[in-house]
């Protein structure tokens, strides 16, 4: 009886993680970001309507479908949003606008904000939070990055001013600040921040010091940028970037003369928007391309991760990136990305094709 013959290498195929799309549910408006909702089965997609408002779009799985379970419309469209800085009780969504306004949102009761404040001059391209959802030591911290060349950190019990501000020198250019991460919360003190810029700048600041600690520069734009966890001392850093540039650093150990090793990956020359770390794993991270496609990417350490250099100095080395498997899901670019902390392999993204897609990705 015939059964088929498998394909050469099928098998070793099927023993790789699996990309596989669960959900594509098409949506009227463009999508800037997306999120799911801490301990649920409910995620959250941001953007804009065209004609110029925006909205916050909170969504349930159910049989297979995404299903719109809430609909609000603001005056300014939202370009970022993050849960990170609020409790598990309360899952308070902070977000970005376009105006260069920060808001918190609790998605009960969205008629108003629970804070809000005029952050900055211009659009707010990123954000990220700290302390929140038993993450990090500290008190809840958000952090905002914008067009107008500043980042700011603000502490949502405190109004108006934020706690710390990372910006131009005087009569220095301001830059676009395109990403921002936080990491290096392993106690209630520590805190680090990493911010991307449009010109390629990468810096690195201590707010314990308040003081930039190292930056450098990786001559294309910088779309996105992650630690690949917030609550440890500074490990990995990915840099995502203009004409398909993937970038992990290795933050243990620093020298003088050749810096923090890095290992580069460039298959494409469309824009990566995004790197983003399995919660469950942080070696794995899935990059995100201006093609439509994804990549799930494993950093694996050399034998030794740091070395002596030619003056008996500590000089780092770096591993290699490893593609696990790659899938195209849209014609257009994948702008945003979010893992589930609660189901492992589970997540969501948006692209510019006005699609929300639910994927799994099985084998981690």
């Amino acid at each position: 009886e015939y059964m088929g013959t498998l394909v050469p290498g099928a098998m070793a195929s099927l023993e790789k993680p699996q990309i596989v799309v669960h959900v594509e549910q098409s949506v009227t408006y463009t999508i800037y970001d997306t999120k799911w909702v801490p301990r649920s089965a409910r995620f959250v997609a941001l953007g804009s309507h065209a004609r110029g408002t925006g909205c916050i779009c909170v969504y349930g799985l159910n049989k297979g479908k995404a299903e719109l379970l809430s609909e609000v419309e603001k005056q300014q469209p939202f370009k970022c949003g993050t849960f990170a800085a609020s409790s598990t009780e309360d899952r308070f969504l902070a977000t970005g606008d376009f105006s260069g306004r920060m808001c918190i949102w609790d998605l009960e009761r969205p008629e108003l904000p629970v804070y809000s404040v005029a952050g900055h001059s211009a659009i707010v391209n990123a954000i990220d939070g700290c302390g929140g959802l038993g993450i990090g030591g500290g008190a809840p911290e958000i952090v905002t990055a914008s067009r107008d060349g500043t980042v700011k950190v603000w502490d949502p019990r405190q109004a108006n001013d934020p706690v710390a501000i990372l910006e131009p020198a005087e009569g220095e250019a301001a830059r676009d600040c395109w990403s921002v991460a936080f990491g290096g919360s392993f106690s209630d003190e520590d805190r680090t921040i990493a911010a991307g810029y449009d010109n390629g700048d990468v810096k690195l600041l201590d707010l314990r010091k308040s003081a930039i600690v190292w930056e450098t520069n990786v001559k294309n734009g910088v779309c996105g940028i992650e630690f690949d966890r917030k609550d440890i001392e500074l490990n990995k850093l990915v840099v995502c970037t203009l004409e398909g540039k993937v970038r992990t650093y290795d933050l243990k150990t620093f020298s003088d003369e050749h810096g923090y090793a890095h290992v580069t990956r460039k298959e494409k020359d469309c824009t990566v928007w995004r790197g983003a770390h399995l919660p469950q794993d942080r070696e794995i991270f899935m990059a995100t391309y201006g093609d439509g496609s994804l990549s799930l990417l494993k950093y694996e350490y050399p034998t030794k991760r740091s070395i002596l250099d030619e003056l008996g100095k500590p000089q780092g080395v770096a591993g290699e990136l490893i593609e696990l498997n790659s899938v195209a899901v849209s014609t257009q670019p994948v702008a945003s990305f979010d893992w589930s902390w609660d189901k492992k392999g589970l997540c969501v993204m948006g692209a510019f094709d006005q699609m929300l897609r639910v994927a799994i990705v099985t084998k981690l």
